[in-house]
C-alpha cells in the first residue's frame, strides 16, 4: 500500500510539472527576448524618423498653401509670370 501512494505522489508531481513546462514553453528565452528588444528600439528609432518626416511635410504643405492663396489674389498678367 505504501508503494501505491508513493506511486500515485509522483504521478501528481509528473502532472505537475508537465504542466509547469507548458506555461514555460511559450516564455521567450533571454536571447530571443533581447532580439525582440533591439527591434523594438529600431522600430521606434525609425518611428522617430517618420515623424520628422510627416511635420517635414505638413510644414511644406502649409506653405504651398499659403503661396497659392498669395498666388490667387494676384491680378492675372502677374499670377502668370508676366509683369
Amino acid at each position: 500500500m505504501n508503494d501505491d501512494y508513493t506511486g500515485h505522489l509522483l504521478e501528481q508531481i509528473l502532472d505537475e510539472i508537465k504542466a509547469v513546462h507548458e506555461l514555460v514553453a511559450d516564455v521567450p528565452t533571454r536571447g530571443a527576448f533581447n532580439r525582440l528588444e533591439q527591434k523594438m528600439d529600431k522600430l521606434n528609432n525609425d518611428m522617430e524618423v517618420v515623424k520628422t518626416a510627416v511635420k517635414a511635410t505638413n510644414s511644406d504643405v502649409a506653405d504651398l498653401g499659403r503661396d497659392i492663396e498669395r498666388h490667387k489674389g494676384l491680378p492675372a498678367h502677374m499670377a502668370h509670370g508676366r509683369a
